[in-house]
């Protein structure tokens, strides 16, 4: 099956961005060629620009508070699995001691020179030229095993951004169930009557090729398919589609 998310509000959109970001970075970090270096680097560049644009950390942090108060709660609660919760609430624990105690994300990566004048060269096409900026190209000529160490030195700050957007993401996707469900001529509609969600998840199934296009509010939820022509403008689909929902809400 694919999935597909959809945030129902915007501090969830931010927090899949950043995930997104994350995702991306560690693909690229993992390979050692200097074109993958390259946009890990640029990844570095946007995590930045993230994190100076918004207080993410201070965001994830209320999070993190918000979701071990409510899970402490639960702790006299008759058929509470009392060791799986007192797992969850040492994972936030943890992230949250070490997210509270870096101070501004990457703040290392702001006060480096070099790092900073690459910034704004890769905000410009083709700016990281070696026509551009020659030290980048010679930094691109050293050996796999060096720029392998510097990416992971520059990763290595935001780790603990990564470790708390990651519980509060797990929190969230594992509190909706899935149910399966059938779009009639392609569309789904259900009403709320004032319930709202934070997150809805849909499968298709995996190489139907098709998507939904997905909106909801507190007084209802609306999904249709569509697939691409050949030119790939999204086209409505007018046949029954079979799927599956997760509505994802936490306190």
């Amino acid at each position: 099956m694919t999935l597909y998310e959809y945030p129902c509000n915007e501090r969830v959109r931010a927090l899949l961005r950043v995930e997104y970001l994350f995702e991306r970075l560690f693909h690229f970090a993992r390979h050692s060629d200097v074109h993958s270096h390259q946009v890990a680097v640029a990844t570095l560049f946007d995590l930045l620009d993230i994190s100076d644009r918004t207080d993410l950390r201070g965001a994830v942090l209320q999070d993190l508070e918000r979701q071990r108060t409510a899970l402490a709660a639960l702790r006299e609660h008759p058929g509470v699995a009392k060791h799986t919760l007192d797992e969850m609430l040492a994972e936030i624990s943890a992230a949250s001691q070490g997210l509270a105690g870096q101070g501004r994300i990457a703040q290392g990566l702001r006060e480096n020179d070099w790092l900073n004048s690459l910034r704004g060269r890769v905000a410009l096409p083709g700016g990281t030229s070696p026509v551009d900026m020659p030290s980048y190209y010679s930094w691109q000529l050293r050996s796999d095993a060096e720029r392998d160490e510097d990416i992971r030195r520059w990763i290595e700050p935001f780790r603990p951004l990564y470790r708390g957007l990651g519980v509060i993401l797990q929190l969230l996707r594992r509190a909706g169930d899935a149910v399966e469900l059938i779009a009639r001529q392609g569309a789904y509609q259900e009403m709320l009557a004032g319930k709202s969600f934070q997150l809805l998840r849909v499968w298709v199934q995996e190489g139907a090729r098709i998507f939904p296009e997905m909106s909801a509010n507190k007084y209802v939820i609306w999904v249709r398919f569509a697939k691409q022509n050949t030119e790939l403008k999204p086209q409505a689909i007018t046949d029954d589609v079979s799927f599956r929902l997760a509505r994802c809400n936490i306190g």
